[in-house]
């Protein structure tokens, strides 16, 4: 779209445009997120407490030349930007609807299916979940994270391209009048409603009004896909008029709906969905236990069963669906505790969800929810607080904490769990006694007029401003990615050796057993104890077994490594003293790393002991480590390994009296670069963090963490002077410098001093210089206007990380391994 259209689009008489050929990239509405100002055009939009319209002149400086101004934009702003001759920019009464009429013109270029979803909860998880299931033969783009606002959805349909074969928007209103903007913007040919439920009830007169609001997203479309087990959807969906041009496609318990829902078995790990369909009835397995869950995947089968896929085809995609990550931030508590704080909603299908969600993290037995009262819910209070009742039993919450008038009335409801009532989140701060907070995990659940951000800071376990931010939802990407790439038959094993890689071994764990890993890795025995004592389940390798641990691998059914002879006959012995037989192991190949594992000349021998009368171990998988996986000019060397493995452990396992033997050689960068070499296993490591040294598959992945401190002061020195040890720095001119609480004790290594590294301060890059001290070091901010407080972030992107590990001469492994255990590591989902 080219600026000389945008005039009219946005139906502005009042514009400046210098380059009518230019054409736009990027829509832009956080200034904060500027990628590349060429091509952008950024919308300034007045909020309650903000107005876009503060970031112009910073926006121009940076290389901005397109502006939307609203018309009430101050008279100083105006003069400065008429005196601008390079800038495009159009004054609109509505910055908004101007957005999004952009979007509903790009939209109108394209004439592929277009999904809108709409309902109460579940929007998000269906979109995703389709994204999955239709990714394999079709290219799919989908509104990125929640974006189903006003502003998110134009974001949202911007992204589509000529190459793109279907679209997949989430729409979300909270009051009458929204939802006719988004038709307009995402125009959808298909249309899902997820269900209806007590989210914002408090905006509409009745639950029928919301559902007519709703369904005006779908008065255009071919065909709406709901449930009809929901009688007020069922109800609206009949009487409106609007809508009788729409074929309708149901799921739900009556023989009646195209697809039927005959019956719901609940596993340990998964559930079993029976339905019918007009061919007949089928089983379909999705590898989650919740209702929400059931719910979600059912309208994403009858999406698929509309979309033509074969029930064979259904089946084998729903097996492998993932969870999508939720809004929760996990951190360390005080007293050894674990605290989850949630306070995106509450509703009681978003309270399920979190509860559902505290249940997989597994440290401590003693669960604790800390619950706000519900906030214009639409339901009988008594009736409320009975199904919070029942919920808490049935989640097993071993501490209930109410706050608010409406919870302590309704006390005597929760009389079988130990609880606790407080008028007010501050009555609660001053009357509960905090330090009997111990070795538990918490869930902060409220509404947001409780201001539970008050209790978090006070049970957050206190440190300096130096932290880890660890975005578990972004890990949870990196692993989908992965899982696309290889077979469904082949299972994944997570390296979890080194605390995660920095990253937290007990967090990254729970979050890898909840999204279904199939194995993990540590590369000693104390880091499997470790996660076996905080409830971690899922099988477990050790790379480098030692003598002197085996005992507690056996107690703690850790499955040790056997590279030698020597360690087998010790390890045997260990098994035997036990009582045990059959005791898995992983028989370590040496394919030319030249590091650990038996060579070919050992086949025979390795058999034998196998195979012996008195043997208790059992060869669970045989693998290899390749020694360049990720370097082309390797490929020789790397196909030499994988051919000498494929023989060695063919060999070995026509040895063996038993066939389920799993074999594996691949790592992060060798799952990309080797895809035919997958078998029956791969290990991911690095590439879950985030980091791989191929620029296209890097570009796929999500950073994981960011490590990120705070400016604690900012001193002006004249030219001439030094500063830190050994005056290694000399100021050329008069300059500002910014002391920066970490140093080579925190895992900022030296070398990274002396103007060899950046650190990012209030977007802008500032030199370290000096010397890196134990405790602090110091950035050039002379040209950047900062101030003590402010934060620094030291790295939080890949292209940062590889970097600071070029400068510093070694690798990204070693960057983030190297952060020390005193910096605090704070866990979210995003």
């Amino acid at each position: 779209m080219k600026y000389s259209e945008i005039s009219k689009i946005i139906k502005s008489k009042d514009f400046k445009v210098a380059d009518d050929e230019c054409v736009i990239v990027h829509l832009l509405t956080d200034s904060r997120t500027l990628i590349d100002p060429c091509g952008t055009i950024f919308f300034a939009i007045t909020t309650k407490r903000n107005t876009g319209c503060r970031y112009v002149e910073e926006l121009y400086a940076k290389g901005v030349r397109s502006f939307v101004l609203p018309n009430g934009a101050g008279e100083e702003l105006r003069s400065v930007v008429s005196g601008w001759a390079d800038v495009n920019v159009w004054y609109v009464k509505d910055v908004v609807k101007a957005l999004q009429a952009i979007a509903a013109a790009h939209r109108d270029h394209f004439g592929i299916p277009v999904v809108g979803i709409t309902g109460s909860n579940g929007k998000t998880i269906v979109k995703d979940w389709l994204v999955q299931l239709l990714s394999p033969d079709r290219h799919v783009v989908a509104s990125p994270k929640s974006y189903n606002s006003q502003i998110g959805v134009p974001l949202s349909v911007w992204q589509m391209k000529p190459s793109d074969s279907i679209a997949i928007f989430e729409a979300g209103i909270s009051e009458s009048g929204e939802m006719v903007a988004l038709r307009n913007v995402i125009k959808p040919t298909i249309g899902i409603f997820t269900n209806i439920g007590q989210a914002h009830d408090e905006n509409f007169l009745t639950r029928p009004q919301k559902v007519a609001e709703k369904l005006q997203l779908f008065t255009h479309c071919e065909t709406l896909i709901y449930c009809s087990d929901h009688k007020d959807i069922r109800y609206v969906v009949s009487e409106q008029e609007s809508l009788k041009d729409v074929a309708c496609y149901t799921w739900g318990h009556s023989s009646d709906d195209k697809v039927q829902l005959l019956d719901v078995k609940y596993g340990p790990h998964s559930t079993t969905l029976s339905i019918k369909l007009a061919g007949g009835c089928h089983d379909i397995v999705i590898p989650f236990i919740d209702y929400a869950s059931v719910e979600n995947a059912m309208h994403c089968i009858t999406f698929m069963v509309y979309a033509g896929y074969s029930v064979e085809e259904i089946k084998e995609r729903c097996s492998k669906l993932v969870s999508v990550e939720m809004r929760l931030e996990l951190n360390e508590g005080i007293n050894n505790s674990i605290l989850i704080n949630d306070g995106y909603s509450l509703d009681m299908n978003s309270l399920s969800i979190a509860l559902d969600y505290l249940q997989h993290v597994q440290q401590y037995y003693n669960k604790t929810l800390v619950l706000s009262d519900f906030v214009q819910s639409g339901m009988v209070e008594q009736e409320l607080y009975s199904q919070v009742a029942q919920l808490i039993r049935q989640r097993g919450i071993t501490k209930f904490i109410g706050i608010g008038e409406a919870l302590s009335r309704n006390r005597s409801l929760f009389e079988d769990v130990a609880s606790d009532f407080y008028p007010t989140t501050d009555a609660f701060l001053l009357e509960y006694p905090i330090s009997s907070i111990s070795n538990e995990t918490i869930l902060l659940k409220g509404a947001r007029k409780f201001r539970f951000e008050n209790i978090a800071k006070v049970l957050q376990r206190k440190s300096h401003e130096t932290i880890m931010e660890v975005n578990l939802g972004a890990l949870v990407s990196n692993l989908n990615y992965f899982r696309g790439r290889i077979k469904p038959s082949t299972k994944l094993m997570a390296m979890v050796k080194a605390a995660s890689y920095g990253m937290g071994k007990v967090e990254v764990a729970n979050t890898l057993q909840f999204n279904h890993a199939d194995y993990l890795t540590v590369a000693y025995s104390d880091e499997g104890v470790e996660l076996r004592r905080n409830g971690i389940r899922l099988p477990i390798m050790v790379m480098n077994p030692e003598e002197e641990s085996f005992a507690d691998m056996v107690r703690y059914q850790l499955e040790p490594d056997i590279y030698s002879f020597r360690i087998f006959k010790s390890f045997s012995s260990t098994v035997r003293a036990f009582g045990s037989r059959d005791y898995p192991v992983h028989v370590e190949f040496d394919t030319g790393m030249h590091r650990l594992g038996f060579s070919e000349q050992d086949i025979n021998g390795l058999a034998e002991s196998f195979n012996a009368g008195d043997n208790v171990l059992r060869v669970r998988s045989v693998f290899s480590h390749l020694a360049c996986s990720e370097d082309p000019a390797m490929d020789d060397f790397t196909n030499s390994q994988i051919s000498k493995f494929k023989n060695w452990s063919r060999r070995l396992k026509s040895k063996l009296p038993y066939s389920d033997v799993l074999c594996h050689i691949l790592n992060s960068s060798g799952i990309a670069r080797f895809p035919e070499a997958q078998m029956d296993m791969v290990r991911l490591g690095i590439g879950l963090y985030g980091i791989s040294p191929d620029p296209d598959i890097q570009s796929h992945l999500k950073s994981v963490s960011t490590l990120k401190t705070k400016i604690s002061q900012v001193k002006d020195i004249p030219a001439g002077d030094s500063v830190g040890y050994n005056r290694r720095w000399i100021a050329s001119r008069p300059s500002r410098l910014a002391i920066i609480p970490i140093g080579y004790a925190d895992g900022f290594a030296r070398r990274l001093g002396y103007g060899n590294s950046e650190v990012t301060i209030n977007g802008q890059k500032a030199k370290v210089v000096g010397s890196v001290c134990m405790d602090m070091c110091f950035a050039d901010v002379t040209d950047i206007d900062c101030r003590e407080g402010d934060d620094v972030v030291i790295y939080g992107d890949a292209q940062t990380i590889h970097h600071l590990s070029a400068v510093g001469d070694t690798i990204p492994y070693e960057i983030f391994t190297s952060v020390s255990q005193r910096v605090k590591r704070v866990y979210y989902h995003e």
